[in-house]
């Protein structure tokens, strides 16, 4: 029998009341007349300060009559008056967007497919990052509040979502170790920049831009394209990493119970990437006739290829990437063709370089067929190696791997994990991404007395912290957080009634 529903939280101020820290205030030492004299115990502590000259009491960097310009000491001090969230180190910051702010309704909704708790949800994983770095693994609860009542209470920097178990996983140690196990887990993937460290110029390691972003973007929709048309999955969420990549939970109740080997199966089918590459440094070594989910991948690339790669990226520059260009082709002809002219002028652009090589290996240049079969392959497979996706491929095969929640802040950068919309993608800037600072400074200017009801069906009376997020620049990406839950929720319903109808026609 499904456990009932889970109540609504009840305006708890342990919850629903904001927390601001007072500021810092300093504690002077005592002036040299005073050191290491105790007060008198017949008179008041007055008595020993009378005969002490004012100045001597007050910092004098802080003297009132000090016309000059505040030390940064003074004014770090002093701005706290005014913004307590400018230290996204302070645990206040991160406390306050548990409590305000964070979609604890949808997130629960999204895991566990119904309104009423199931073992999706009560049987989930949470690995939770405090702020000293000590991880907590195997948290389970049996409903979204006391999730949220432990998020608060512990205050982690972060928390992580893993495969639901054949029983509570904060019951482990009670059970045969052979009768605890994962039995469902979305289908997940990430993309992350820094395995393209190789192919990007404009940044590198930590380091993100909207140029080098399109990546990432290439990468979503390639990818979401093959899950939908080659694997017929419906319901993908991809969310933005915090800072310089994306993750993919695909949802569909086949992909939940994928095992392992099933899991691998999918990677291999997607993953075209090498991982030392081939001889001449390609990752990509790929021969006619291509796959047609490889020839579909790359007819939708090479556009890209040309504006995001060539122009933008202008990969083949520098001396060392084009005599890159040059020896992939093992055609000493070609390379004696171009080095020289390449090398005598720098200010040829990657884009002239590239289209002097197509030239080269047009049929009235070129009339060896077997060569120019040969140039067709690498053709195809440096498109590839500059623009197909780089997947993370051991977070994809394993059903009990790990993977941080959406709405997550980012501990370095203070970016909330955001929901990604495939379709627009391409026009998505990391760097507009709210940041939780900014999130709390725009809900501390709407006091909530003010505020009109938000059409949030999770919100009420006694649980006001369903409806803050409404209120900040965090409104779009939970409303699509919850489009993307409605139809997961409407399929599951639809589901339950063909199994209903199928069991009455029995």
């Amino acid at each position: 029998m499904s456990e009932p529903m889970a109540e609504e939280p009840p305006n708890n101020p342990e919850i629903n009341t904001p927390v601001v820290h007072p500021p810092h205030e300093a504690l002077d030492d005592l002036p040299d007349e005073l050191q290491g004299k105790e007060a008198a115990n017949d008179g008041p502590l007055g008595d020993d300060l009378k005969d002490v000259p004012l100045d001597k009491l007050f910092d004098d960097e802080m003297d009132v009559d000090d016309a000059g310009p505040l030390g940064t000491e003074e004014y770090r001090h002093l701005a706290q008056y005014d913004d307590p969230w400018s230290d996204l180190k302070d645990p206040h910051v991160m406390m306050n967007f548990y409590r305000r702010i964070f979609p604890w309704k949808q997130l629960f909704l999204w895991l566990n497919q119904d309104h009423v708790p199931n073992y999706l949800f009560t049987h989930r994983e949470f690995a939770i990052t405090l702020q000293n770095d000590a991880y907590l693994r195997y948290n389970s609860y049996p409903n979204y509040i006391d999730l949220q009542k432990d998020i608060i209470r512990l205050n982690p920097t972060r928390f992580e979502i893993g495969p639901a178990y054949s029983a509570p996983p904060k019951d482990r140690k009670t059970l045969p170790k052979a009768s605890f196990k994962p039995i469902l887990r979305e289908l997940v993937f990430d993309i992350d920049l820094t395995d393209y460290d190789d192919i990007r110029r404009c940044c590198s390691d930590k380091k993100i831009c909207i140029k080098c972003w399109k990546f990432i973007s290439l990468a979503v929709q390639v990818l979401d394209l093959t899950l939908r048309q080659d694997f017929g999955y419906k319901y993908l969420l991809w969310v933005y990493s915090g800072r310089r990549g994306a993750h993919c939970w695909v949802s569909d109740e086949e992909a939940m119970r994928l095992t392992d080997d099933q899991r691998k199966a999918i990677v291999n089918y997607i993953n075209i990437m090498k991982g030392g590459g081939s001889k001449f440094g390609l990752k990509v070594d790929l021969k006619s006739p291509l796959h047609p989910m490889v020839e579909r991948s790359l007819e939708n690339l090479t556009t890209s290829f040309l504006d995001v790669v060539l122009k933008e990226q202008e990969v083949f520059k520098e001396e060392e990437k084009w005599k890159f260009l040059l020896r992939i082709w093992s055609d000493a002809d070609l390379t004696k063709q171009f080095e020289k002219e390449w090398a005598s002028n720098p200010e040829i652009t990657s884009e002239k370089k590239w289209k002097d090589v197509l030239k080269y290996y047009q049929p009235d240049k070129n009339p060896n067929k077997k060569r120019l079969a040969a140039a067709t392959d690498v053709i195809n497979n440096v498109v590839l190696h500059y623009t197909y996706p780089r997947i993370d491929l051991e977070v994809s095969k394993h059903l009990n791997h790990l993977l941080k929640s959406p709405f997550c802040v980012h501990p370095a950068t203070g970016k909330v994990c955001v929901p990604l919309d495939p379709k627009s993608i391409a026009s998505f800037d990391p760097d507009k991404v709210p940041d939780v600072r900014d999130l709390l400074r725009e809900l501390d200017k709407h006091p909530s007395t003010t505020l009109p009801a938000p059409p949030d069906p999770s919100a009420s009376a006694e649980n006001p912290v369903a409806l803050n997020w409404f209120h900040t620049s965090l409104r779009p990406y939970v409303e699509l957080f919850q489009e993307h839950v409605n139809g997961l929720l409407k399929d599951r319903l639809q589901t339950k009634k063909d199994i209903q109808t199928d069991s009455l026609d029995f």
